[in-house]
């Protein structure tokens, strides 16, 4: 049994900051006290110096980090993309595939069967999802058009018997063969969200009704407001704003969306529907210039510059670069909310999401000890991962 003790911490909790201190037995999270000390004895007691004891982030959509791609190939790489997004205070991952032909979906999801998901120096791994390839063309973004197409259920099914570590899948509910899929995805507990859609604000209520928990990657690659036959019809985003159930991914790395987008969805959807994430390609972490999105043997050309993963022709982003402190530091200058509300959309709203709230998002007695410590401008100092210390 290891005891490790936080004292002078600023503990970040879901309402409010707090000085305080907080008591880690092995993996889990002991005493959490404030204004006042903890007297057991401890192996290890560690001066927070007066900087923010925070959840450990938790990151529901990246592509990869450190030049590393999920869908390289090779466990190596997904442990490496990881490795690098936990430098930067993410304690559990969801690694996230792009769309890609039925073999290399196939092939991807039997190599993450064999993936270590608690692997010592590494976040929680907490599962797969699934980006596609069901998008709808009109709304492809970043994602190669040559392998969209409507949910086939020969094919996921095939996927699905293949594995039971897909906890999310993305797709548009409008297309033909949707429904059926929105009706598998429930009845294997997997959430569903909408993306890379045209869809009227009706179908996604109707879709809601029937599973649909979540619009991934808000206003990117989604529908808005638009004319048919004449007249204006809701779309997505309006749905989203409508529907105070319905989740909302922000990419709040200053590029996808504008401060004042930023500051409308804060305003309406509020800390408890957002979940930041940084829907990062390989280029997270690293410096400017052409990098591969996808795999590097099938994946496209893309430019990272200005902070931002561009297409050649740059008349769209293909995926961003940030890292998840920096989605908490954009958030907050953009919209002046209160850290713990934005530490929260980076923690325990993820964890809600998944269903994980009961071990995972919070600093909370009996909890999982996924810890970090970082300053005023959400430079990360140390990461804890289920009571054990790997950057400091």
């Amino acid at each position: 049994m290891k005891k490790v003790l936080f004292k002078n911490a600023r503990i970040v909790l879901p309402n409010e900051i707090s000085l305080g201190e907080v008591l880690v037995v092995d993996d889990k999270i002991e005493k959490v006290v404030l204004n006042e000390a903890i007297n057991d004895s401890v192996d290890e007691v560690i001066d927070v110096e007066g900087k923010y004891l925070s959840p450990g982030f938790i990151d529901v959509h990246t592509h990869g980090a450190g030049n590393a791609d999920f869908m390289d190939g090779d466990l190596e790489s997904i442990y490496l993309a990881c490795k690098t997004h936990m430098n930067y205070g993410t304690t559990s991952i969801v690694p996230t595939t792009i769309t890609s032909t039925k073999e290399s979906l196939i092939n991807f999801v039997k190599l993450f069967n064999k993936l270590d998901l608690n692997k010592e120096g590494l976040p929680n791994i907490l599962g797969l999802h699934l980006e596609g390839p069901y998008f709808a063309a009109s709304q492809a973004g970043a994602q190669d058009p040559r392998y969209l197409r409507n949910p086939s259920k020969e094919e996921y099914e095939e996927v699905l018997k293949s594995t039971d570590r897909i906890i999310r899948w993305s797709f548009a509910i409008e297309l033909d063969g949707s429904k059926e899929f929105l009706k598998t995805l429930k009845e294997h507990g997997i959430i569903s969200s909408l993306a890379h859609s045209d869809a009227t604000c009706e179908e996604v209520f109707e879709a809601y009704d029937n599973g649909l928990s979540a619009l991934t990657h808000f206003y990117s690659a989604m529908s808005g407001v638009k004319r048919i036959n004449a007249y204006r019809v809701a779309g997505a985003i309006e749905a989203g704003y409508l529907n105070d159930d319905l989740f909302v991914e922000v990419i709040a790395d200053g590029k996808h969306l504008p401060k004042e987008l930023l500051q409308l969805i804060y305003k309406i959807k509020g800390s408890e529907r957002i979940c930041l994430v940084t829907d990062s390609m390989r280029a997270a972490g690293m410096s400017d210039g052409e990098y591969i999105l996808g795999a590097k043997t099938t994946g496209m050309k893309v430019l990272v510059e200005d902070n931002v993963a561009k297409l050649l022709d740059r008349t769209a982003f293909a995926g961003s670069v940030a890292t998840t402190n920096r989605l908490v530091r954009v958030f907050r200058e953009s919209t002046n909310a209160p850290l713990h509300e934005v530490v929260k959309m980076m923690s325990l709203t993820p964890a809600n999401l998944l269903k994980i709230e009961s071990c995972k998002g919070s600093i909370e007695e009996n909890k999982d000890a996924d810890l970090i410590i970082f300053d005023e401008d959400i430079n990360v100092s140390l990461v804890m991962v289920m009571g054990k210390i790997y950057i400091r």
